[in-house]
């Protein structure tokens, strides 16, 4: 006889609605405070949720934050397939550089990697999302680009990924320098020649 199981009751269960709260919670107090500053009390005040809410999901601080930043960074960016080199690379321009203007995240972004340099665990979580984003790139916009013969076999996905999102996260979150109009169209240009040239 097949047993049926039950679903827990009580404190066991974890609401969807409240979890999503306390995610959007962490973002806003992150782009608004930084990490350095943010707090337990002010999340669950932020999400209308009672601190024991946030500690049956996670044990501190850290634990919450690295988490939802992870789920956050390690989603996947679909990736684009137009038909030519050029027209992929335009168009994950675009993504990227859309991305990094965010409100949120060009508060969130250079904040984390001012952290990471103080704190190992925040450092190896981002640069695990950070590998995680470049070999998926490098195998699907560089792999392709390769196999249609619109670059030299042997490319080095990890030089050409470095090429194309360096320069424009530089410029976005670093030194925060808008881009004008037709910026994505001539670094698109640039970097399509570079990589063609010398593969």
């Amino acid at each position: 006889m097949a047993t049926i199981k039950r679903a827990p009751a009580g404190a066991a269960v974890l609401r969807g609605d409240i979890t999503v709260a306390i995610r959007n919670a962490v973002m806003t107090e992150l782009a608004e405070v930084g990490y350095g500053r943010l707090s337990i009390e002010a999340v669950a005040r932020r999400a209308g949720v009672g601190k024991t809410a946030i500690y049956r999901r996670w044990s501190n601080k850290l634990e919450m934050v690295m988490e939802i930043i992870s789920d956050v960074a390690e989603r996947k960016v679909p990736l684009p397939d137009t038909g030519s080199f050029s027209g992929d690379l335009a168009l994950l321009l675009m993504i990227v550089s859309t991305a990094l203007r965010h409100r949120m995240a060009s508060q969130i972004i250079p904040d984390l990697m001012a952290e990471a340099a103080r704190n190992p665990q925040i450092s190896e979580t981002l640069q695990r999302a950070l590998r995680t984003h470049q070999q998926a790139v490098g195998e699907k916009l560089i792999g392709q680009a390769v196999a249609r013969g619109e670059l030299p076999d042997g490319t080095d996905p990890d030089v050409a990924v470095d090429m194309i999102l360096g320069p424009l996260y530089w410029r976005l979150a670093v030194a925060r320098q808008p881009i004008e109009d037709d910026y994505l169209e001539k670094f698109t240009i640039a970097v399509t020649a570079a990589l063609k040239a010398t593969g």
